[in-house]
């Protein structure tokens, strides 16, 4: 099963969540799954110091910056094509909320990033396997109309789903949500607070369960 992984940059502040962007790898991997990264390739809409979490005066490039957890190779997701692939997938982290969409600043009124859209839209129309982990799910309540997602339990993130015509589904560590419909799985991740023992079981039971 040939899985297409978009990511959102890398670090969990201003791009993709790293723990849960390679365990999501590892997943398919031991799983019997190959996969390709795709990402953007669009400025971020900043660069946060991690450490003191301070905003940077420099800019970064999404794809170049997705291509890091990729050990280089990541695509253009210009160049996604449905046909392709089994599955899609998406890890989380804030550059979800940033870079695939203006979420973080928009709440339910954001757009959503064109060839994210696409990709995602492509993949329902033929009813292939689209996987969300931690915030991620935001931007596919969004995209896919009245699709069933999990974030955990965050009451401020349920409502911004709810307006955006989602219905929410209360989950904890690992569990998975299938929207029939829409052959779409979501599960909390770092949404929760989690440790990464507890994303390693979410990765591999989301994978696991788009796989079957």
């Amino acid at each position: 099963m040939k899985f297409a992984v978009i990511l959102s940059g890398s670090g969990v502040f201003d791009g993709a969540e790293i723990h849960e962007a390679t365990m999501t790898l590892y997943a398919i991997a031991k799983n019997g799954g190959t996969y390709q990264v795709f990402a953007p390739s669009i400025e971020q809409a900043h660069v946060i110091n991690h450490i003191t979490g301070e905003k940077m005066q420099e800019t970064r490039n999404v794809l170049v910056e997705s291509a890091r957890i990729a050990r280089g190779k990541a695509n253009d997701l210009s160049e996604f094509k449905a046909d392709n692939y089994d599955a899609l997938i998406f890890p989380g982290g804030f550059g979800v909320a940033k870079n695939l969409s203006d979420f973080a600043f928009k709440g339910p009124a954001c757009e959503i990033n064109s060839e994210v859209e696409n990709a995602v839209k492509a993949m329902a129309e033929q009813n292939k396997p689209i996987g969300a982990l931690c915030i991620a799910p935001v931007i596919i309540a969004k995209i896919l109309d009245k699709a069933e997602v999990t974030i955990g339990t965050e009451p401020q993130m349920v409502s911004a789903i709810e307006k955006m015509g989602g219905t929410h589904k209360e989950t904890t560590h690992g569990e998975v949500i299938k929207d029939e419909k829409y052959n779409l799985y979501t599960t909390p991740c770092y949404m929760l607070d989690a440790t990464i023992v507890d994303i390693a079981d979410g990765a591999m039971n989301i994978v696991k369960a788009m796989m079957e």
